[in-house]
């Protein structure tokens, strides 16, 4: 039998000393000389004994925090039990004869003598040391600990919805030993490894899975989604190349082509027989893809296109899957027939052979290292005169007819030019809900780190989980509630998108728009909060942010810069509210001011400015009131701006760019109202009550937080006064605190698979 102190309990009369040396974390010189000497000169021990003790004083291997922890418990023990311990001589002995006689009174005396000499050698202190130890009185903050009040695999369920299956069949196989997550160093191994990723899951069948059934796949660009969700567990280079290569590739054929298109080429892409790229931006064009200066000329004598690059900087850009792996690209350039320009459409274009040498007519380079996603091969392309047959123009919304005339069922060049870059709907779809993803691996990793790393503590008691402090607190759950208001807003848009009539798709573009930048934004501020939560700790490779945060902070920018989306989303607002005062007559206006009337009676009289009542706090209705007031509010102010701007006689271009600022807030007002109402309408469908109990404080979080970044414009509006914004804060505070209890077990309904969090949340406690 190995030799404890609860196995050997005579050797409990060394453990006061031994803690002492080691309860601030070192053990000195002198602490160990003495400790040290005293085990060597004492004959009562045998040579095990002495062994084991000496293990414990060991000055590169110090006790584990559950071992100062369970000494100390020991300790205060014997002192709850025995008030008026003078000595650590006494206290060693008192311990060691707890519960048996393990010292006689003889034992004592010839023992005793050495033990008190240990004592002296150590300049203890011995009234001050045991005044120190605590008496085991808990506080608040110590005992306010992970509970899990609800069934978590229930909660899984909920947030995994109908995609539950395919969502676990993607977290099994990046699971797999073939998908450790050991990263090459080597930028071209890196990217090889990642195609060897992407061909698994095409033979898995995730390729083609949004592609028609006749074409290998499954029609569900629902599970798609869902599938690039899911992968973003796992590294995001995969997911990048994945969308790229089944996503934007393939889906502009199924998007803008017809079913030759189709027949030609899907099942290749879904297979990666065919990998390809989407090369639609260009150097110095960036998001102005109508002002893209790529060519394609019609050549009627022989039926063909010459795909062409103008200038040096008018080449395509940041093309993913071009450096290495790409053979053809769909290419965004203006159609011209006799030296007319028809406006941007689609072609399908070579750019590499089967040996990846390059086109001929094409130039190809590589954009080198980046801050992150070094696993895809981002690259530059040039065309020189390449020729591509007729056939090979994505022909759905715009065409050349048999006589070289150009043609479309869209008559308006505008219409058509922005029904075209609905492709682009999808990748704004796709690239919010990997943000999403790895925030959600930031925040599961931060917050069980949290859970287990003490730091600091009452005077004399153990230290505390970091979890516990509410700042701590403060800094994690607001964006945990963001993850699961998030989840719902994009499933809203994800089923929108997949079940769109054509009257609704402008409003669906918009939206996308728009989350796509709230939702990347909110990873850039999760991730680095959950960084800085992990200390040191945080910045290590090995825990996982590091990768998450440079991967993701190119999610800002493309498929659209934020900021620009942000305007596209406002600009499509203030069109739908000049749009319904358009249609107004005499009677709608007067119900329009009415109602306006009614909301400063009801929500800005003293009483409501005021109402700090905890009910009132957490009424969905004053939520949903306060945040269409801000919509409503900012929307009209913008267009009264803008309208008096252009009547005092500024050049509307001019105004527009006065108005940025303006237009940015009138996008995020309305995206937090959309995300508030669909967090409502998912606390609508949950029927257990013990769901229903936690979602509801992490939706008020999300609603509460909300206006409280927001009070300063309330306050201006005298929608709230000061004590009512005051109020406010407190409760979020208090929210914070409550939902820390089930902080973990929130964490865990993301059921991301172990292998893609970072070491912190997935060691034992001692070793956090």
């Amino acid at each position: 039998m190995d030799i404890t102190f609860s196995t050997d309990p005579k050797l409990y009369i060394a453990l006061p000393f031994i803690y002492y040396a080691w309860h601030d974390e070192i053990i000195t010189k002198t602490e160990f000389d003495a400790i040290s000497d005293f085990i060597d000169t004492q004959n009562w021990l045998t040579k095990a004994e002495k062994s084991f003790l000496e293990s414990k004083i060991v000055y590169d291997a110090p006790p584990t925090r559950s071992e100062l922890f369970q000494w100390k418990e020991i300790i205060n023990k014997t002192l709850d039990a025995n008030t008026n311990v003078s000595s650590f001589t006494e206290l060693g002995i008192l311990i060691a004869n707890t519960d048996r006689d393990t010292f006689t009174e003889e034992d004592i005396k010839t023992i005793a003598p050495a033990v008190a000499l240990l004592e002296a050698n150590l300049g203890i202190s011995a009234a001050e040391a045991i005044a120190g130890f605590s008496k085991n009185e808990k506080t608040v903050t110590q005992e306010h600990n992970t509970i899990q009040s609800f069934d978590v695999a229930k909660m899984t369920a909920l947030l995994d919805g109908n995609q539950a299956e395919i969502i676990n069949k993607v977290k099994d196989i990046i699971s797999s030993e073939a998908f450790k997550l050991d990263i090459p160093t080597d930028v071209n191994d890196f990217r090889e490894k990642v195609l060897q990723w992407c061909k698994i899951l095409a033979e898995n069948g995730l390729g083609s899975y949004a592609y028609p059934i006749a074409q290998g796949g499954k029609n569900d660009i629902e599970g798609y989604f869902a599938i690039m969700e899911t992968l973003s567990y796992h590294d995001l280079s995969l997911v990048i190349k994945f969308g790229v290569q089944f996503g934007l590739w393939g889906m502009s054929i199924l998007s803008l082509g017809t079913e030759k298109h189709y027949k030609k080429y899907l099942k290749d892409v879904g297979t990666l027989e065919l990998p390809g790229c989407f090369a639609m931006t260009e150097t110095h064009h960036g998001s102005n893809v109508k002002g893209i200066h790529t060519t394609a000329t019609y050549n009627h004598t022989d039926r063909t296109f010459n795909i062409h690059t103008p200038e040096k900087y008018d080449r395509k850009e940041y093309i993913g899957n071009a450096a290495n792996h790409g053979e053809m690209a769909t290419v965004f350039a203006k159609l011209i027939i006799d030296g007319k320009d028809y406006g941007v459409n689609a072609f399908v274009t070579p750019i590499r052979n089967k040996d990846k040498s390059p086109y001929p007519g094409v130039t190809i380079e590589d954009c080198g290292h980046k801050m992150g996603l070094n696993g895809v091969d981002n690259g530059i392309i040039t065309f020189n005169n390449v020729v591509i047959p007729y056939e090979n123009m994505l022909d759905k919304f715009a065409s050349v007819n048999e006589n070289g005339e150009f043609e479309s069922p869209i008559p308006s060049d505008n219409r058509r030019f922005f029904t075209m870059l609905g492709t682009l709907v999808g990748g704004r779809i796709g690239i919010p809900r990997s943000a999403l993803a790895a925030s959600k691996t930031g925040l599961t990793t931060a917050i069980k780190y949290g859970d287990k790393r003490r730091q600091f503590g009452p005077e004399g008691g153990q230290e505390v989980p970091i979890l516990n402090y509410r700042m701590h607190q403060r800094r994690l759950m607001p964006y945990l509630a963001n993850a699961y208001a998030l989840t719902f807003a994009l499933q809203h848009l994800t089923k929108r998108f997949v079940n769109r009539k054509e009257e609704e798709m402008q409003e669906i573009e918009a939206l996308a728009a728009g989350l796509k930048a709230y939702t990347t934004w909110n990873a850039r501020n999760t991730l680095q909060e959950c960084r800085e939560a992990c200390g040191g700790k945080g910045y290590l490779s090995e825990n996982r942010i590091d990768d998450l945060k440079n991967d993701t902070e190119i999610y800002t920018t493309f498929e659209g810069d934020n900021t620009v989306l942000m305007q596209l989303t406002a600009k499509n607002r203030l069109g739908e509210y000049r749009k319904q005062f358009g249609e107004m007559n005499v009677s709608t206006i007067f119900n329009y001011v009415v109602g306006q009337a009614k909301t400063a009676v009801t929500e800005k009289n003293p009483f409501a400015t005021r109402n700090t009542d905890e009910s009132h706090l957490k009424d969905p209705a004053f939520h949903l009131n306060a945040f269409t007031y801000r919509e409503k509010e900012i929307v009209s102010s913008a267009a009264r701006r803008f309208k008096k701007l252009v009547d005092d006689g500024l050049e509307a271009f001019d105004a527009a760019n006065i108005m940025h600022p303006h237009m940015l807030q009138i996008a995020d007002a309305y995206l937090d109202r959309v995300v508030l109402e669909q967090f409502q309408a998912k606390l609508q469908e949950v029927t257990d009550e013990s769901l229903k109990e936690v979602l509801t404080r992490l939706y008020t979080l999300f609603a509460l937080n909300k206006l409280e970044e927001h009070k300063g414009w309330y306050l201006e509006q005298g929608y709230m006064e000061g004590v009512k914004t005051k109020a406010i804060r407190k409760y979020v505070s208090q929210l914070c605190w409550e939902i820390r209890q089930d902080a973990v077990p929130l964490a865990d309904a993301f059921n991301i698979p172990e292998s893609c969090l970072g070491l912190i949340a997935t060691t034992k406690a001692d070793e956090a």
